[in-house]
């Protein structure tokens, strides 16, 4: 019977963190399609032939751009990278990608609160320019053409189809594209492939999460964070959080109910961040760059990564400490309070209207076959996205005489 109510508390702390995060999750995936749907892949690797400041300002546009999914921004990066873009830039890309994305931003200030959103995106700049420092000194050619070498071998990722799938429209203005009838069924479809390539993720985070949540002790927490001492709690988490999220498997968004539990469980303030940052460097990550560029170049990803998200939270601990303004109360409320009617409830159930809409045109345009593609290698999506292209044509034309 214990059992059971143990399970139950751990089940239930996981759906209040969903119910928290929902309405968060689907308003950010839609603006995050928005912008996919207007912006387009073709161009990418030929802005990213450099390693200058510009190409690499043009990296992190293009990586806030496009999909929270960890996993397709590293398929999307190799891509590029074999395409033209220089490493570097393929890199902060991926950093962009992950770190700086709109959905991000969202769930993170309504389930922990501003200062941890303003922290994810100041703190993600700081990897980029410290990244390309890093690069600059330690990346050597001899690396690089490792890295070139191997990523010509084609080996199998995951989400390799999601990444090569570009859906933009054409047209003279935003709000052309955008209002345009292949504009809304490219928004639905982002919309869409992004959820379908995080929900494992995410629903991982949150099982996890609450398990902690209800059966780890806060005692625990406290003593393996050193809260009790808020020097060497703040010396060590920037250098632990990383390390916790390489073994938690969780990458994506699905990260950020874990880090409200160990913020509530006590570690320091640039620790949490650093968990945050340390998506890409998760195991299941490493294994796909030591098939993407070999082991060399994952292991010097590896450190470089690790170097970077560690200094990056160090800065942001004593900048938010020197402007007073990391947060004291550590009670995560959506972590115990369940479900009630507020506005929360109300958001959630105008959102989930909203995403069935999207869903309904998803499924009218010819969307489930693009499910089927998601782990289609890059070299064979070429012959996919014609008749795609095809078969939204045909859409667009029936739209049009009704």
């Amino acid at each position: 019977m214990q059992i059971v109510q143990s399970v139950g508390a751990a089940l239930f702390m996981a759906f209040s963190m969903f119910w928290e995060i929902l309405w968060p999750l689907i308003l950010g995936f839609l603006l995050s399609g928005v912008v996919q749907a207007v912006v387009s892949h073709r161009t990418i690797a030929k802005a990213l032939g450099g390693d200058s400041p510009k190409n690499l300002s043009l990296a992190t546009l293009f990586g806030i751009a496009s999909s929270s999914c960890s996993y397709a921004a590293v398929a999307l990066a190799r891509s590029i990278f074999q395409k033209g873009a220089s490493f570097t830039s393929a890199m902060v890309f991926e950093l962009a990608s992950t770190n700086l994305v709109i959905e991000l931003g969202i769930i993170l200030i309504v389930l922990m609160g501003w200062q941890f959103m303003v922290a994810e995106y100041l703190g993600g700049l700081l990897m980029v320019i410290f990244i390309a420092l890093i690069f600059r000194f330690t990346l050597t050619p001899r690396l690089v053409q490792q890295a070139k070498a191997q990523a010509e071998k084609g080996r199998m990722g995951r989400m390799e189809g999601h990444a090569a799938m570009d859906m933009s429209v054409s047209g003279t203005s935003f709000w052309q594209k955008l209002f345009s009838g292949k504009g809304l069924t490219a928004v639905s479809q982002y919309f869409v492939m992004d959820w379908a390539s995080v929900w494992v993720d995410i629903a991982l985070g949150l099982l996890i999460a609450g398990a902690l949540a209800a059966w780890v002790p806060d005692t625990f927490w406290r003593t393996f964070f050193f809260a009790n001492n808020p020097l060497l709690a703040k010396i060590e988490g920037p250098l632990i959080g990383p390390l916790v999220a390489i073994l938690s498997f969780v990458c994506s968004v699905g990260n950020v109910p874990l880090a409200a539990v160990l913020w509530r469980g006590g570690i320091s303030f640039g620790g949490v961040v650093s968990f945050i940052f340390a998506d890409l460097i998760i195991l299941p990550l490493l294994d796909i760059y030591r098939k993407y560029y070999g082991w060399k170049v994952m292991s010097y990803i590896l450190v470089t990564f690790y170097i970077t998200m560690a200094a990056a939270g160090y800065v942001i601990e004593f900048l938010f400490a020197a402007l007073g303004i990391i947060p004291q109360n550590r009670n995560v409320a959506a972590i115990t309070q369940g479900i009630s009617w507020n506005y929360t409830t109300v958001l959630n159930i105008i959102f989930l209207v909203l995403a069935a809409m999207l869903v309904l045109r998803f499924i009218r345009t010819g969307g489930m076959n693009m499910l089927k593609m998601m782990g289609t290698p890059e070299h064979e999506m070429a012959h996919h996205e014609q008749s795609m292209e095809q078969h939204h044509m045909t859409h667009e034309e029936e739209t049009e005489k009704g």
